[in-house]
């Protein structure tokens, strides 16, 4: 595992509120669904679609597409759409034209299924429309749908993030530029990891962040939901995709000190990735904001000058600048509703915008 430490002057405090609790499943979020009936598109390369969103978070949102394996349909990995969606993550599972279809038809399915959510980004009249983040886009799949995933990273250089579940796949050509997370069963018969899964992880790119993690005792379907392996798939999958995806290096720590030092829950783990610990500085300062909540203007009582900087929940610098004088301010007044991190001094302050 290769872990790039870098000491900030200034945490993030959201960080704060990421935690091996925060992985729960359900997350903090309201899910709901759209289907074919609620005006999404019908793509030529599926068949069947359903996304799941959050109703109670703000956006962007990042998104992943999912495509279950040989023979099956979407239900198998149902769990996921509303476990990744509960967390702030917009997801569309789809159904294959064919039951029968082989990895790479399933990759030109996922890559059909990003289509659709490109799509109903621009959507008039979509709970969707211009709140997803559609340079955050991953993929995954399970058994065949998981080897599709793989092969839809190298025909799609847009995609982000890939997760397999069990995957299969006897096409090894795997060079592609996107993160790779590969769960695999101890015990699986249909896709021995011998076979598929470690072939796979060793023919991804080494420069790319990759990781292997095969649950002790696990089958072909350990990987088909969240809960698999004691809950710690899912917990893992959320950090890889807040991490990769979503480039939030909060969920670094989680991975490197906690999910995967020595998970009892493991038969095997492989990694060759590189994130960002964050540091902690305590060093306080006395600072008074006001009014806060705000529409527009907030008012800041410190006597010196002072550098500061305005950051987005998702750790994105959205303005800095420096504030002088006795009337010091900052104009909010364009930003959307929803929580920013103010940073000065080596401090942290919560600034709630509403409209």
């Amino acid at each position: 595992m290769l872990v790039t430490t870098q000491y900030t002057d200034v945490v993030l405090a959201q960080c704060e509120e990421v935690t091996i609790d925060s992985l729960s499943n359900p997350g903090p979020f309201e899910v709901q669904t759209l289907n074919e009936s609620d005006g999404i598109r019908n793509g030529p390369d599926y068949f069947g679609a359903t996304i799941y969103y959050p109703i109670n978070a703000s956006p962007p949102f990042a998104s992943i597409a999912i495509v279950p394996g040989f023979i099956s349909g979407p239900s198998t990995v149902a769990e996921w759409g509303v476990f990744y969606a509960s967390h702030g993550i917009v997801t569309i599972i789809v159904g294959t034209n064919s039951l029968y279809d082989f990895p790479e038809a399933r990759a030109y399915a996922l890559l059909d299924a990003l289509e659709t959510i490109r799509i109903e980004n621009s959507r008039a009249n979509s709970p969707l429309e211009n709140a997803l983040n559609l340079d955050q886009l991953a993929v995954s799949g399970w058994s065949m749908g998981g080897g599709g995933a793989q092969r839809a990273a190298v025909l799609d250089n847009r995609i982000s993030g890939v997760i397999a579940l069990c995957p299969w796949l006897t096409n090894t050509n795997l060079n592609h530029e996107s993160s790779v997370l590969i769960f695999s069963g101890e015990n699986d018969t249909t896709a021995p990891a011998e076979l598929h899964a470690d072939i796979h992880y060793n023919s991804t790119p080494n420069e790319n962040n990759k990781l292997l993690f095969e649950i002790e005792n696990g089958n072909h379907s350990v990987a088909n939901s969240p809960n698999g392996g004691n809950g710690i798939i899912g917990k893992i999958a959320l950090s890889w995709l807040k991490l990769y995806v979503e480039h939030n290096d909060c969920y670094c720590p989680l991975l490197t000190e906690n999910l995967l030092e020595n998970p009892a829950e493991a038969s095997r783990v492989e990694d060759n990735f590189e994130c960002e610990l964050l540091g902690i500085n305590t060093t306080q300062l006395s600072i008074k904001v006001y009014p806060n909540p705000t529409n527009n203007l907030i008012n800041l009582k410190i006597n010196e000058n002072v550098d500061y900087e305005l950051i987005s929940p998702l750790g994105q610098r959205i303005f800095k600048g420096t504030l002088r004088g006795l009337n010091k301010q900052i104009n909010l007044s364009q930003l959307d509703q929803g929580l920013y991190y103010l940073c000065m001094n080596n401090q942290t302050i919560k600034v709630i915008k509403q409209n």
